[in-house]
């Protein structure tokens, strides 16, 4: 995620997902004193309508508008405070994904258990550093948005968006939005910038519990659809096709590749697979991992993550336009794993996580934003785990050195081959703050502690 304010700074057999949902009947009720009407509920950001009562599992768009001719210089445009059917994941897009964001855009919401309204908070820009490498077929479908980061604010019914231009030097622009103070103007702000508000579903029944205690838990079978037993069927060499978890390994199954940890597979958060297009892409092997924080903010409980990944899939699918879930895998505050992108955990899939630097590698985004709070020890020790593992799969060594090739970016130029920490994290590889000061400067304890599980 760009961290600089707003500006350079973001996966033939039976196998089960989740039942068909019913939306209830309404949302919740809209006082007199809130008396603009809900949006309808749209399945993609274009804002198609659908419907105009409560849709688990939907998105929400709404255009920025302006906020009237009293608003302070430099003062963009936003959406008035308004009641909006529930959601619980928020981001802003725009048209063209090459276009920076120059500015600052704020959220506040309104808590649908108590009616209260929540503190301004920030969103991260996300100005394609967390993306598909340029001249790919993903990042020239056409779909693709710029877009700022997600933010997970719990379930709402509520919201209120500004946004206000950053002002640089009159020499830096030669298009100004409108001018600021003397001898400034304002970058011009992206055109067709939207809001979206993610209600992420309620995701898969719960899994029964398996008939040991080292079993992978499954449910009983009801979505037989091609895309939910192709994304089971890439890792049935690991557990059963429908099973919630790949089970841990005790062991090293040979030297320096470290014990598998378990895994959570999409069907246990509850992946809505008709949303990912179809084929899998793989690259030739994982030389490297990027690490990440989803920039989410921290206001979670590990029992919401899934939740939260759900909000995050539809979010890069549905608003940003892209053919799955950007990461190769997530992690939350309490240390559980998390399949991300879909093509099989042990396989070296072409993820949209780290601009110039997908090919040969992979992504591990660790749920909240830690700019300024420390990672728990318990995500920091599940990233050694899971690069262990992985990694040692492909040959590599966690405290080692490798070459990427660029495919392009802020830092290097297309073509250059570029050395880099066997776990880098994602500003190594882009101008960007991700993945915040606090877990970057984890990553030596996470590369030490993955040889150590390697048998280094």
């Amino acid at each position: 995620m760009r961290g600089f304010l707003a500006s350079s700074i973001g996966v033939t057999c039976a196998a089960a997902l989740a039942l068909p949902l019913t939306p209830p009947a309404s949302a919740a009720t809209t006082s007199a004193a809130r008396p603009q009407a809900p949006p309808v509920v749209s399945p993609t950001a274009q804002g198609t309508a659908r419907s105009e009562a409560h849709v688990p599992g939907s998105t929400q768009s709404l255009p920025l508008v302006p906020l009237g001719p009293d608003r302070a210089p430099g003062a963009g445009p936003g959406v008035p405070r308004r009641d909006v059917q529930r959601f619980s994941l928020v981001g802003v897009v725009w048209d063209d994904p090459a276009t920076e964001l120059h500015g600052q855009v704020q959220v506040r919401t309104r808590a649908a258990a108590t009616g209260a309204w929540s503190a301004w908070q920030e969103l991260e820009t996300h100005n394609a550093d967390h993306a598909a490498d340029p001249d790919t077929p993903e990042s020239t479908s056409g779909r693709v948005r710029g877009a700022t980061a997600p933010l997970w604010v719990g379930e709402s019914d509520g919201v209120e968006v500004r946004v206000r231009a950053r002002s640089a030097p009159d020499s830096a622009r030669t298009a100004p939005d409108a001018h600021g103070p003397s001898g400034h103007t304002d970058f011009a702000l992206p055109t067709g910038m939207r809001l979206e508000l993610v209600d992420p579903g309620e995701g898969a029944p719960p899994a029964a519990a398996p008939a040991s205690g080292d079993g992978p838990r499954t449910t009983a079978l009801t979505d037989r659809s091609t895309e939910a037993v192709t994304a089971s069927a890439a890792d049935a060499h690991l557990a059963p096709l429908g099973a919630a978890l790949i089970p841990a390994e005790r062991q090293r199954a040979k030297p320096y590749v470290g014990p598998r940890p378990s895994i959570t597979t999409r069907r246990g958060w509850g992946a809505d697979e008709n949303l990912r297009d179809k084929k899998f892409v793989y690259t030739k092997k994982v030389k490297a991992a990027f690490v990440h924080h989803s920039a989410t903010g921290n206001n979670y409980r590990c029992s919401q993550a899934p939740s939260v990944i759900r909000g995050i899939h539809r979010y890069h699918v549905k608003s940003m336009g892209w053919r799955d879930l950007g990461y190769n895998f997530l992690v939350d505050k309490c240390g559980k794993i998390y399949e991300g992108r879909a093509g099989g955990v042990s396989k070296a899939v072409l993820g949209a996580h780290t601009y110039g630097f997908n090919s040969n590698s992979m992504g591990i985004a660790v749920l909240g934003t830690y700019s300024s709070k420390k990672p728990s020890s318990a995500a920091v020790k599940a990233i050694a785990r899971l690069t262990a593992w992985k990694l040692g799969l492909h040959g590599m060594n966690p405290r080692g050195k490798t070459y990427l090739t660029s495919g392009g970016g802020n830092l290097y130029p297309k073509g250059k081959n570029v050395r880099l920490n066997v776990i880098s994290g994602h500003r190594d590889g882009f101008a960007t703050s991700c993945p915040g000061k606090k877990l970057y400067g984890e990553l030596g304890t996470a590369r030490s502690t993955a040889a150590k599980y390697q048998g280094r």
